[in-house]
């Protein structure tokens, strides 16, 4: 048995939300997750914000349902999400709280770690280091990176 979609020339198999492509056929909670910054509970919210079915297929959106999620996501408080459910916290410029997501997550990031490293902070130094930051052991644990403990003789 196959599923026939009547709408099928209307169906977007590919979404681009805040300069992320969103894959259509994923239903639109698990779909806006693609987008950097957006974790499973936020995505659920906005979809609950915007009055989308989380059964739908994020293809199926038009596009001023796209508008709506890209509004919430750039104004949360202002569309009834509370101050606490954001990922950008009492920013250390100039302490609003903000949403952030796909290119400016990476940038504020960025200016997290240089302002860290200017200051020379233990935790700045290692991130420039490419150290672990929090504590963990060196020696024998993490991935992708040689282990820095004792090397073997030849």
């Amino acid at each position: 048995m196959s599923l026939v979609y009547e709408k099928a020339a209307e169906f977007k198999h590919i979404l681009r939300i805040l300069n992320t492509n969103v894959e259509g056929k994923r239903k639109v909670p698990f779909a806006i997750r693609g987008i950097r910054g957006i974790g499973r509970r936020f995505s659920f919210l906005i979809c609950k914000k915007a009055k989308i079915d989380v059964q739908r297929r994020a293809g199926d959106l038009s596009e001023s349902e796209i508008q709506k999620v890209t509004e919430i996501i750039a104004d949360p408080v202002g569309n009834g999400i509370p101050k606490w459910f954001l990922n950008r916290q009492r920013d250390f410029k100039d302490g609003t709280y903000a949403q952030l997501a796909s290119n400016l997550l990476d940038t504020k990031l960025r200016e997290d770690l240089e302002r860290l490293k200017k200051i020379r902070s233990n935790r700045g130094l290692r991130h420039y280091w490419g150290l672990k930051v929090r504590g963990q052991h060196t020696k024998s644990t993490g991935r992708g990176h040689a282990t820095l403990g004792v090397t073997r003789k030849k």
